[in-house]
Parts: structure tokens; C-alpha cells; sequence
């Protein structure tokens, strides 16, 4: 079985697309169980948000596994599969490792160093756990990746300053606030929205954000879990009240359709600003036409993501270092448990070899008493040990090289092992 990946993100897919494939929780269970449903994949793991959505599998057919992998996301989605044409990153063995390590230590986020991801890629293993679908090898794959990048962040500075997506959205929207007393409203309870939260708090003059939600339970948690007398919860119908007031709307849910229009800020005598980070869009494009109102999403993020990449070029060569070392020893490692496994295969075949011509012979040795038979015995397994000694020291020696792996495909072929 080989690992393969499949992803849409900003090396070749538009934020548009991107953004229509993106899959909710309960979207991303009925995937994982679709997926398992094909003949070509016996395992996976999905992760999806508004920048990425990535997809690993365990299948043992390359071209039959994107196949079942495109059609899935096309009929879950409603998305044409023509239009993932060119716009999929694609990755085997290798490349797997070295994309899930390089996507866990943020090298691959809109921010570099970003904390979500870790968050995201713990669920997405959690999910595939919870469906029964994940593997030993994803599932190692999935924790040796995580734990390369807490060693990044730990290690390297690439987490200083713009830490997360949700840092670089506060900031962006405060390029545009007024240095006074501010109220700020967060659509949505997730962990993006939590990180929102916690970063609006960060400043001296927010004096309150209210966080809306559809389940008014998810909203009261969060509030729970951040301790802060400025959150004050409401339920996603306060959204008209809060918008006519607030200086700052940031969208940070999964929602169908926008949620904040026209309506909600027309009638306002004072600028606002409006942040949309919600799936697909939850702030409709029409208020854009309001002078008072300023706008911002994903895309107009750009800048202090530009910024954030100035202030870490040695971080960002430093975190690359750690994943390439860290792919090696993961990579390593999966070779030499292959090799072991190999190795405990042919001994098994010898030892049945031994024994199923022992029990045939058995007949020629009834002149013979029972040392001498056990001597017979101890000759012939002794000369099967010295055959099978120098194939399995190699195989061994050889583990995690090239080599090896062209030695483990002929040992399987000339003994007959599966």
C-alpha cells in the first residue's frame, strides 16, 4: 500500500474554487466514508477550511485513487470535476510526507508559523479515527507530522509576531479602526473564530466582542473557555442590533450564505469595518457600495502576509530544515518496519519449509531413535538458518535506501511472500 495526497490549495487552485470545495464537519465524515466506499483506497484522512483542502489516502493504485478522490469531492461538493483540472497539488510516498510535515509546521499557511493548522490536522486524524476509515501508517504519518511542528515552533521563530491566520485578520481590520474605545462582533464559535476572539482581546481599547451563533451552547463555551468579562454572547438573530452599533464584523463560520448584506449596515451614520473569513462567504459583496463601509477577506489579506514573510526568511529556511529532517527519520523509520516485517516473513517461510518436509520425510527416519531423529532436525534447521542468514542481514542492512527497497521487491518475488 502507498500513501497518496491530494490538495487544493494556493499553489494552483483559485481561492474561488477553494472556497466551493471547502467541507464542513459533517460534509468531511460523509467524504471519508465515500472514500472507503471505492475499491482503490482502504484508508484516509480530510482536512478542509476556506484555504486548503487536503486529502490523504492509503490505496495501492495511483491513477484509480485521484480518480475516486475527484469524483468523491465533485458529487459531495457539487463542484464540476473538470474544474480540478490543473488545479490539484498531487503527492506520492515521499512527496506525502514531505507536504502533511510541511502543512503541520505552517510552511504552507497564508501565514507562515500559523498555530490552526496543528488544531485542524489533530481533528482531521480525530474525525478519520472516529469513522473507522484512518490506518497505522496515516495515523503515524498524521502524529510524527504534528509533532514536527510543535519542534518547529518550539525550535524557530517562524511563530513570532503575525502568529495565525486569525492574528493577520485583526490586524489588517485595525489597519482601518480609529484609535478610540471599540466594540467588535464575531459571527461564529469555532477555533478560527476563538483565535478571533482572543486577538481582539489582545487590544487596550475593544472594550466588548460580541460573539454570535447560530447554537447559542458553542458561543457560551467559547466565552467559558477565554474567561473575559468584555464577551458577551448572543444568538445569531441579534446579528442586525450588534451590526448597527459595532466598529468591527468579523465572519468566522461555516455558513451557506451570507449572513451580514446590505441591510445590516446601510442605515449606519459611522464607518465600520467588515472582515469576511467565513465558507463559503458570509459577507455579501454588496457592501462594497456603502462608503462607510470597509470590506476585507482572504485576498486583501495579502499585505500582512507579505509582512510576515519579510520578518522570517531565516525562520522560514530554519522550520524547512527541521521538516526535511524530520521527513528523513519518518521515512526511515516506515522502511525499517517494512524490512522487519519482511524479515519475520521469510523466516516464517523457512521454518514452514523445514517443518512441512520433516513431517513428508518422517517415514525414511522410523529406523532411526529419537536423538538421532532430533539430531536430523537441529542439521536441517541449522543449514535453512545459514541459507536465510545472509538475504535477511541485508535486507536489514539495507533498510530506508533505494537499495533496500530494490531488495525487498526481489525477496518477495523469489520466495512467493504477499
Amino acid at each position: 500500500m502507498a500513501l497518496i495526497s491530494l490538495s487544493l490549495d494556493d499553489d494552483f487552485a483559485s481561492l474561488e474554487l477553494r472556497e466551493r470545495v471547502t467541507l464542513t464537519e459533517e460534509t468531511t465524515a460523509k467524504v471519508l466514508r465515500a472514500l472507503l466506499g471505492h475499491r482503490n483506497i482502504s484508508a484516509a484522512v480530510v482536512t478542509s477550511t476556506c484555504l486548503r483542502t487536503l486529502v490523504v489516502v492509503e490505496s495501492d493504485r495511483f491513477h484509480g485513487a485521484i480518480d475516486e478522490i475527484t469524483s468523491t469531492l465533485s458529487e459531495i461538493t457539487g463542484v464540476d470535476a473538470a474544474e480540478f483540472v490543473g488545479a490539484l497539488s498531487i503527492h506520492f510516498d515521499r512527496g506525502v510526507a514531505n507536504h502533511v510535515f510541511s502543512v503541520a509546521a505552517g510552511l504552507k499557511s497564508v501565514v507562515p508559523g500559523e498555530f490552526e493548522i496543528l488544531g485542524q490536522l489533530r481533528r482531521a486524524l480525530e474525525l478519520a479515527s472516529d469513522e473507522h476509515v484512518t490506518s497505522p501508517a496515516l495515523t503515524d504519518l498524521f502524529q510524527r507530522a504534528l509533532a514536527s511542528g510543535r519542534r518547529v515552533r518550539n525550535e524557530t521563530t517562524i511563530a513570532r509576531g503575525t502568529t495565525s491566520f486569525a492574528h493577520a485578520a485583526v490586524a489588517s481590520a485595525f489597519d482601518h479602526l480609529p484609535a478610540r474605545d471599540l466594540e467588535a462582533v464575531v459571527v461564529g464559535a469555532g477555533q478560527l473564530a476563538t483565535g478571533i476572539v482572543r486577538t481582539l482581546l489582545t487590544k487596550p481599547n475593544v472594550i466588548s466582542v460580541t460573539v454570535l451563533n447560530r447554537t447559542l451552547a458553542n458561543a457560551t463555551a467559547l466565552a467559558e473557555r477565554i474567561g473575559d468579562a468584555r464577551v458577551v454572547v448572543r444568538d445569531l438573530e441579534a446579528l442586525a442590533e450588534t451590526a448597527a452599533r459595532a466598529d468591527v464584523v468579523l465572519v468566522a463560520a461555516d455558513v451557506p450564505t451570507p449572513v451580514v448584506e446590505v441591510a445590516h449596515v446601510a442605515q449606519r451614520s459611522t464607518p465600520v469595518v467588515l472582515v469576511d473569513l467565513a465558507v463559503p462567504r458570509g459577507i455579501s459583496r454588496d457592501v462594497e457600495t456603502l462608503s462607510h463601509v470597509t470590506r476585507l477577506d482572504i485576498g486583501t489579506l495579502r499585505a500582512k502576509v507579505e509582512q510576515a514573510l519579510d520578518e522570517r526568511r531565516d525562520a522560514i529556511a530554519d522550520a524547512e530544515a527541521i521538516v526535511r529532517d524530520d521527513v528523513e527519520k519518518f521515512l526511515d523509520d516506515q522502511r525499517a518496519r517494512g524490512a522487519a516485517a519482511l524479515v519475520a516473513e521469510l523466516r516464517e517461510f523457512f521454518d514452514d519449509v523445514v517443518e512441512v518436509e520433516l513431517a513428508r520425510r518422517m517415514g525414511d527416519l522410523e529406523g532411526l531413535t529419537d536423538e538421532q531423529r532430533d539430531v536430523v532436525r537441529s542439521v536441517v534447521r541449522s543449514v535453512v538458518a545459514k541459507v536465510a542468514h545472509r538475504p535477511t542481514t541485508a535486507l536489514k542492512a539495507a533498510a530506508g535506501t533505494d537499495q533496500g527497497l530494490r531488495l525487498s521487491e526481489a525477496t518477495r518475488t523469489l520466495f512467493g511472500l504477499s
